[in-house]
């Protein structure tokens, strides 16, 4: 959560007033100017432009298109006029004033294997283009999470955690820690996505303790020994401590991923809920929960079909206080369960923090619909503050990888031969909200139109004012819809699978105020504070 502090001083009226005045007067040949002719971008930023037929006063709906064909992606199309609202019924009707959680972003997992092809497939220039791309400010992706593994993950060159050892040797107190596998490409990469990005949060998940503290001394199966949760706690709380020397601070930490589940080709240990419960109430909790800058725990890390399992930790008092959201997968089960979890504990957040497509039989067709409506659409409906989806680059044959998924696909893919770069489905379905919908947006009230008009979609005020839209089309034919928001109303005939992506400001003049003091800048306007 942002926290907004208020400076409290006196000033004299005489100087505001007249930076004021002088503000106004060198306000009114741009607002002069925004009446006449709004300038077009080749690539816009997300901030409402009035289409010049129409009356200042009048909003225009900009909109960003996507088919699941390809013949659009993330085209931006001709303004859409904004009329007046009347009687007549809508098919989406949008009520701003009603307002849900705040938006923290979107993004993708940094894996050690698309660490290693950004670091080792693509040229310094290319390099630096991709990553701003991705994580710059509009017209970039606008990437605002990332979600990094503690040590191995399937998606690695090798089987390794923070603190290997020989067999039969242990290390209660951690000397032989260490970062030395994520050296050469992963640190380096995220470090370079934070000076793109310097608000970038970091969602980071163990997939096994070290062998040594494991039933079967091995990183494959096994589960935690009771005698080393403590032990266990210590060693996340030290990659927090290592990682912030490296300049890369932790948003939020689960304690591990995927608990309910053993896989036998790649590390992983399950672990219940009385387990993460004890661990994190008695060890992890007391020991982040004085810490600045904080760092939060997220449960759970897993699908929607098991909603028992969070709501086990979070009926657990010792444990629920240290706890400040649950973390989901979407592999199994519903994201109603989301909404499920949160009516039962309103004041804890809800992250989708890995979901993965893939070369299988149900996305022959392609995944742009199924992510933007199921992942995004829906799982922002249920409460979700972010998303995050799996790899962000995997080569043309699907890895590298050691074990587990051999046919998932990253938001892009880096040609491991010619360091050709194809952007993926998942790439168009991300930045459909990624690049309009900002840190700090909130998602407002729309009625749900997916299972009556086979029109999906989701509603967000950013900061700025600007209301952003985003409707799915699931139908293979097109459907004309009517959208109203306040006293505003316009239509749009969604064309056959498609992806569309609306963004108005419904106060122009004031947008316009604003950007002129953006324009004028704090060296030339001194603010008042507020009293």
């Amino acid at each position: 959560m942002h926290e907004h502090h208020e400076h409290h001083e006196h000033h004299e009226h005489g100087p505001i007033a007249r930076r004021f005045i002088a503000a106004l007067l060198a306000l009114i040949p741009l607002l002069t100017l925004a009446a006449l002719s709004v300038p077009h971008f080749e690539e816009p930023v997300p901030l409402t432009q009035a289409a010049a037929s129409a009356s200042m006063y009048r909003p225009a709906v900009a909109l960003w298109l996507s088919t699941a064909d390809h013949r659009y992606k993330l085209a931006s199309q001709p303004d859409i006029p904004m009329g007046a609202a009347d009687a007549s019924p809508a098919d989406i009707v949008i009520e701003a004033d009603q307002t849900y959680q705040t938006i923290t972003g979107f993004g993708a997992a940094m894996t050690d294997a698309s660490a290693w092809l950004i670091q080792n497939k693509l040229s310094a220039s290319k390099r630096s283009a991709l990553l701003r791309e991705l994580y710059g400010p509009p017209p970039g992706l606008n990437f605002n999470m990332m979600r990094l593994t503690i040590g191995a993950s399937d998606f690695s060159a090798q089987f390794y955690t923070l603190d290997d050892l020989s067999f039969g040797q242990t290390d209660t107190d951690l000397h032989h820690f260490n970062v030395a596998a994520n050296l050469p490409d992963l640190i380096p990469t995220v470090r370079t996505t934070l000076a793109i990005n310097p608000g970038l949060l970091i969602v980071a998940s163990p997939w096994s303790a070290p062998a040594w503290m494991k039933t079967n001394e091995n990183l494959i199966g096994g589960e935690l020994l009771e005698q080393y949760e403590e032990v266990y706690a210590d060693y996340l709380v030290r990659y927090l401590d290592l990682y912030r020397r490296y300049g890369i601070p932790i948003y939020a930490l689960t304690l591990q991923n995927e608990p309910h589940f053993s896989p036998i080709t790649y590390p992983g240990m399950p672990m219940n809920a009385e387990t993460r419960a004890r661990i994190i109430g008695n060890y992890l909790g007391p020991k982040l929960a004085n810490r600045t800058p904080k760092t939060r725990i997220l449960d759970w890390d897993h699908n929607w079909s098991h909603p028992e399992e969070p709501l086990a930790v979070l009926s657990n008092p010792a444990a629920a206080r240290y706890v400040d959201g649950v973390a989901w997968h979407c592999y199994e089960g519903s994201q109603h369960e989301q909404g499920r979890v949160h009516r039962e504990h309103p004041d804890k957040d809800t992250f989708i923090t890995e979901c993965s497509g893939g070369d299988w039989a149900l996305s022959m067709n392609g995944e742009l619909l199924w992510f933007t409506r199921n992942l995004l659409v829906t799982g922002t409906r249920q409460w979700a503050r972010g998303v995050i989806y799996w790899n962000l680059a995997l080569d043309e044959n699907h890895g590298p990888h050691l074990g587990g998924c051999s046919v998932c696909n990253g938001v892009i893919e880096i040609d491991s031969r010619t360091g050709e770069v194809t952007r993926n489905d998942e790439y168009y379905a991300l930045a459909h909200f990624s690049r309009f919908v900002l840190p700090g947006a909130v998602r407002i009230k729309s009625n749900d139109t997916d299972a009556e008009k086979g029109i999906a979609n989701v509603a967000f005020r950013n900061e700025d004012g600007s209301i952003v839209l985003v409707m799915v089309n699931i139908r293979t034919h097109a459907r004309r819809v009517s959208v109203t928001q306040g006293k505003n109303r316009f239509e749009y005939e969604m064309p056959p699978e498609s992806v569309a992506t609306f963004v108005w400001n419904p106060e122009p003049v004031v947008a316009w105020v604003r950007r002129g003091l953006e324009w004028l800048g704090p060296g030339r306007l001194a603010q008042p504070t507020v009293q």
